[in-house]
């Protein structure tokens, strides 16, 4: 029997569904979460640099340090239960307790990731966050206190999720200690699996939301170079029809084309991570199914007032350099078109002048060869006299008489002569 070949990315493929387990965690839990980007190049960052980073956490609580080429590792540092993922842009680490303490979001909670080892990394901090999960209270007015307690009323989003299973609330906003606080009541039959998908999701959400919101930036940057140019590139267009000069607008016109083509490499990478990082925040939402919590916003309806304007800003400005880039070329091809018809236009003239200039040469040539032809005989007809002289005179004719009769016959020859060696030249 014949061995079966595998292909030899199969295994990988299929363990790349299974690389990323869910957090197992049991409420009450205290979760810390934070994420680490470089400022530029981050697709193309040193991840052994990042593996020597989690290592060197790993090592401050004596825990083993991770394999060489991981994307993804779990430990045990102290109280807290790690796990650490390497993704295309930025790492993130998540560290989870099974208690709380009892001052709420106390900024200590922080220190599972100690400042100086934050300060270390070849990375800058894209997100952190603080979780607290506890058992929700029977009585809902306990829930109301917390929340106006612990987040500011204007912008807090607060929902039912995974069909009553928990309520997860938080307001988007970053505590003095550099934290952005969200909760979770979970009901007590609500495994420790099915919280850690809730807790994986916020954090998923957070940092997704960060993620993309750095496209904001750049559209803004770009939005104002692209009013300088969208002028320049009008009235080059508008002057389309009466350009005096097409060659020099070409060149103009070459040259703003030139710099939205490098505009366009420089930011197609951002706005493509932009669009992709927006679809997992909204597939994310949307798998927590949530569900209205006493009236309150749920967080797809805030996304849909803070979240989506941004989003759609960095659509309309890669949308309005597209379109620019777009006309920029075709006014170049018609700009091309009018130098091809004026190049053709002196060509033609070159043409009809090099016409004429044949046409006089050949005249003139006429003329030479008709001048060549008198001198020739002329010549010639002295010559044949001075031979012919002898037997003129012994036939009793005249010197006059002689010449008259050569001059015809001598010319007729030198005609024919002439004409026959053009005509060599001409066949070759």
């Amino acid at each position: 029997m014949s061995q079966i070949i595998e292909h030899p990315l199969r295994y990988e493929c299929v363990n790349e569904l299974h690389a990323r387990p869910f957090p197992q965690i049991a409420a009450p839990a205290q979760v810390t979460f934070l994420a680490l980007k470089p400022a530029v190049n981050a697709a193309n960052r040193d991840r052994a640099a990042d593996l020597a980073h989690l290592g060197a956490l790993l090592m401050r609580a004596g825990a083993q340090p991770p394999s060489s080429g991981v994307i993804h590792h779990a430990a045990q540092i102290g109280q807290h239960q790690l796990k650490w993922e390497s993704h295309t842009e930025f790492t993130s680490f998540l560290a989870h307790r099974p208690s709380l303490s009892a001052r709420a979001f106390d900024p200590a909670e922080g220190d599972v990731f100690p400042a100086d080892w934050i300060g270390a990394a070849q990375g800058q901090r894209l997100a952190a966050l603080q979780v607290r999960i506890e058992v929700i209270p029977d009585d809902p007015a306990q829930i109301d206190a917390m929340l106006a307690d612990w987040f500011v009323a204007e912008s807090l989003a607060c929902a039912e999720v995974l069909d009553g299973a928990a309520v997860i609330a938080g307001d988007f906003r970053i505590d003095p200690a550099g934290q952005m606080r969200f909760v979770i009541f979970v009901h007590p039959e609500t495994g420790p699996g099915r919280t850690g998908r809730i807790v994986q999701r916020l954090c998923e959400v957070e940092t997704y939301r960060a993620m993309s919101m750095l496209g904001l930036g750049r559209a803004r940057t770009l939005g104002q170079r692209l009013n300088a140019l969208e002028p320049r590139l009008s009235d080059l267009v508008a002057g389309l029809t009466e350009a005096s000069a097409p060659e020099e607008t070409l060149h103009d016109l070459l040259r703003i084309s030139a710099e939205l083509e490098a505009l366009a490499v420089q930011h197609s990478f951002r706005f493509g991570a932009t669009a992709a990082y927006e679809a997992i925040v909204t597939q994310r939402i949307q798998v927590l199914r949530e569900a209205r919590f006493q009236g309150r916003q749920m967080f797809s309806e805030f996304m849909l007032r803070r979240y989506d304007p941004a989003m759609r800003t960095v659509k309309s400005t890669e949308k309005r350099l597209g379109e620019m880039l777009t006309r920029a070329l075709r006014a170049g091809e018609l700009l091309r078109t009018q130098v091809d018809v004026a190049r053709s236009k002196q060509n033609q003239k070159l043409l009809e002048s090099m016409d004429r200039r044949a046409d006089l040469q050949l005249r003139l040539q006429h003329t030479v060869e008709g001048l060549s032809v008198v001198a020739i005989s002329y010549y010639a007809v002295s010559l044949a006299g001075y031979l012919a002289y002898p037997v003129a005179k012994s036939l009793s004719i005249s010197k006059e008489m002689m010449t008259a009769g050569l001059t015809p016959v001598v010319i007729l020859a030198v005609f024919l002569m002439v004409r026959s060696i053009r005509k060599g030249f001409g066949a070759h």
